[in-house]
């Protein structure tokens, strides 16, 4: 048979192509009709296909997901305050601190701030010229002022240490801190340092949310929306203000904008949490503005945290005596540092404990922060550091220093074990409540009565909302208990129940069905935030009547 006489299809390929080689199918030409017989197809060149399944590019999408994740951490951070009980510890600690402090060297305060103190009155004012620190307590040398001041800041710590008017008493707080401490720089210690620093970013949080007579007030909807006590001092405050810028005595620029702006703030958020005023947009602004300064402040506290123990490891590691382990001999052994020479000579006489001591020291301050990495050994880690500053205070006897920074690293506890700690407390503090509750005439309209699970609206027997609950004074009724994160707890957990009022409202809204917590209606604690709050939420849902379906033994 000749090529002419072979089926189309069976074999076309060129002659120069090997046999097996795959051809592709040619393309038929058109039949020549004429001659009677099928005409060979004409052969194409082959061309290159193109890949099956190309991989898909790691990068599409990568935009929009970076979005998605921008716009979540936006949100988290401007919808709500977060640790609202670590912050609360951290005002209490250094409250009591600060107290405790003052309380303590009232035998020595004229030596050491006052008019006896070896650094007299002429060197402050020419250090307080150079480096433009603030203190009040130069603008006169006469012992009157002085013992005023004095007073001045520790009833503005017993005010911040119960949460009374939080937003107010928080800058008080720091002008009494910084007051002092300006007047006599080289009198202080670390722990003085870290109590100046702390000072400043509580003014910048929302420390009374729980845990203060703020969040109580709210939470037993006694809270009068017209604030006239938070307007008595605001207007004192600007008095204050006015008479001390007329007369120079604030000195700089950077005082008077700071104290001015902060007056002004407290001014407007009240306006913005009166019951006449209609929430919307500046009323949320501020709430979001509030939220990013509480949230930028936490922050801080925690780097602060971590430098103040990474600085002071790497620094010991560069020591001699640290490195062979004998750097906590000496100081034990030093009069001044030893108000317990017994227990200190057995703990200096076994050599072991002594390099178990300086080098566990140096692991636990360099290691911390990459602790924070895992929550186990964050965890450890806290205990341990607590564990060494209350040693520090027995045995070396510097009390202020240890409880300074043990309420620095309250910071970093979880949650949940201040609440139990909150709960304990509770417990051993509801004998004097209860004798409260019997002087106090709970018999008297409108009055909360407060239980073994903490302030309580009542429900009356016709199931309406009591005055009050659910509007611009109420907080979160018997739904839940606010945490860090803004979850709530529920009532029946062993949470304690202190009230989620805020410096500001409460946090209005729930996140239900969340490690098997049910759905909680809230309220907004808008109402009775005077000029003392900065903070707050802009969103105020009705609350549901907590009484309302319950059962008798509930409703008590």
């Amino acid at each position: 048979m000749t090529d002419d006489a072979r089926t189309p299809g069976r074999d076309d390929r060129p002659a120069d192509v090997p046999v097996g080689t795959p051809v592709d199918p040619p393309v038929d030409a058109p039949a020549d009709t004429t001659a009677g017989t099928a005409t060979r197809a004409v052969p194409v060149p082959r061309r290159s296909r193109p890949a099956d399944g190309e991989p898909p590019n790691p990068l599409a999408g990568m935009g929009d997901r970076l979005d998605a994740a921008l716009g979540r951490g936006i949100d988290h951070v401007t919808r709500r305050a977060l640790g609202p009980y670590q912050t609360a510890i951290v005002r209490i600690g250094f409250a009591f601190t600060w107290l405790f402090f003052l309380i303590r060297e009232i035998p020595h305060r004229h030596e050491l701030y006052g008019p006896d103190s070896p650094w007299g009155f002429d060197l402050a004012e020419q250090l307080i010229a150079e480096n433009k620190a603030f203190t009040v307590l130069l603008w006169t040398d006469s012992v009157t002022w002085f013992e005023i001041v004095y007073a001045f800041s520790a009833l503005a710590s017993i005010g911040l240490l119960l949460g009374w008017r939080t937003r107010t008493m928080s800058v008080l707080f720091m002008i009494g801190v910084l007051s002092l401490q300006n007047r006599s720089v080289f009198m202080g210690d670390g722990g003085d340092n870290v109590v100046h620093l702390m000072a400043i970013y509580l003014v910048l949080t929302r420390c009374g949310q729980v845990w203060s007579l703020d969040a109580r007030r709210r939470a037993r909807g006694t809270a009068d929306p017209r604030d006239p006590v938070g307007m008595v001092l605001w207007a004192a405050c600007g008095a204050a203000l006015a008479v001390t810028t007329a007369t120079g005595l604030l000195g700089g620029p950077i005082w008077l904008l700071c104290l001015w702006g902060l007056w002004a703030i407290h001014g407007l958020w009240w306006v913005l949490s009166r019951p006449a005023a209609r929430p919307g947009e500046p009323r949320v602004v501020c709430d979001m503005i509030a939220n990013v300064a509480h949230n930028a402040a936490l922050l801080v506290i925690m780097v602060e945290v971590c430098i103040i123990y990474s600085t002071a490891g790497w620094y010991k590691i560069q020591g001699s005596r640290w490195q062979d382990g004998t750097a906590v001999y000496y100081p034990m052994n030093l009069d001044y540092f030893t108000p317990f020479p017994e227990v200190s000579s057995i703990l200096v006489g076994n050599a072991l404990l002594v390099m178990i001591l300086t080098y566990g020291t140096v692991f636990v301050q360099v290691a911390f922060p990459f602790a924070l990495l895992n929550r186990r050994a964050k965890n450890i880690l806290l205990a341990i550091m607590i564990g060494e500053h209350i040693g520090i205070a027995i045995l070396l006897g510097l009390p202020f220093f240890s409880m300074a920074m043990i309420a620095m690293d309250i910071v970093f506890l979880p949650t949940a074990f201040l609440l139990w700690i909150g709960s304990r407390a509770r417990r051993l503090t509801e004998p004097v409540r209860r004798l409260g509750r019997r002087t106090g005439g709970p018999g008297k309209p409108g009055a909360a009565p407060v239980g073994p699970g903490g302030p309580r609206v009542p429900a009356p027997a016709t199931g309406e909302r009591p005055p009050g609950v659910g509007g611009a004074g109420d907080a979160t009724g018997e739904s839940g208990e606010p945490t860090d994160t803004g979850d709530r707890v529920p009532v029946g957990a062993s949470a304690p129940r202190a009230g989620a009022g805020a410096d500001g409202p409460a946090e209005a809204g729930v996140r239900a069905g969340e490690n098997g917590s049910l759905p909680s209606p809230t309220t907004s604690g808008a109402g009775g935030a005077g000029p003392a709050a900065v903070g707050g939420t802009g969103a105020e849902p009705e609350a549901e009547d907590p009484g309302r379906g319950a059962a008798p033994a509930e409703r008590r």
